[in-house]
């Protein structure tokens, strides 16, 4: 706040990918942006009535909001979070992908953080020329025995498992190095395990 900076975020949710569209997105970031200011900048005011006056009074496109958004990010140092981008549908993601690389090529002020498994890396380093850095984050072994114990001992069946299938499904997880990649081996043994025991089926996901 000291500095005069905004912060949007968005996340992309496996559940809802069909209903976040570009738009969507892009329309949620720009509402957070103009909440954070002292008032409504004219351009975005006027972006609102001349789509008004459209035939049927159509909402915003991404065009639309992308001057919106560059008009406010040229004068103030902005932070877009997106969060899970590799759940966005990939038609959806491309569109995304070149607007947020419109939105840094015009607005020296923004900075963007994206979240998302390996397999989306190329898209990112194309769309936004290659000016991204990259970390590679990877769970630890024991975070992931732990997380599954804990699931383990509040499952509401507990009847269901037993002291052999326990001890197997520990030692499938235990070979993930990460939740993106998983052997085509412990991949089999996983699911043959998961497949007797349905209360872990509904929360992880291969």
């Amino acid at each position: 706040m000291e500095e005069d900076t905004v912060v949007t975020c968005f996340y992309f949710d496996f559940a809802a990918r069909s209903e976040q569209s570009p738009v969507n997105m892009l329309g949620s970031l720009l509402r957070q942006l103009v909440t954070g200011l002292d008032e409504i900048p004219k351009v975005v005011v006027r972006g609102f009535q001349n789509e008004k006056k459209a035939i049927g009074g159509r909402g915003l496109q991404v065009s639309g909001i992308l001057k919106m958004f560059q008009a406010i990010t040229t004068t103030k140092r902005t932070f877009i979070c997106v969060d899970a981008l590799d759940e966005c549908v990939p038609e959806h993601r491309m569109v995304v992908l070149e607007s947020l690389g419109q939105i840094l090529r015009a607005s020296p002020n923004a900075r963007i953080f994206i979240t998302g498994r390996p397999h989306v890396r190329s898209e990112v380093e194309r769309r936004l020329d290659g000016t991204a850095t990259f970390i590679l984050i990877e769970p630890m072994g024991d975070g992931i025995v732990k997380y599954l114990r804990e699931k383990l001992k509040n499952d509401t069946t507990p009847e269901e498992m037993t002291s052999a299938l326990e001890a197997n499904i520990m030692e499938s997880i235990s070979q993930l190095s990460s939740e993106t990649y998983v052997e085509p081996n412990a991949r089999a043994k996983l699911w043959r395990a998961m497949q007797s025991y349905r209360g872990l089926r509904a929360d992880i996901r291969i």
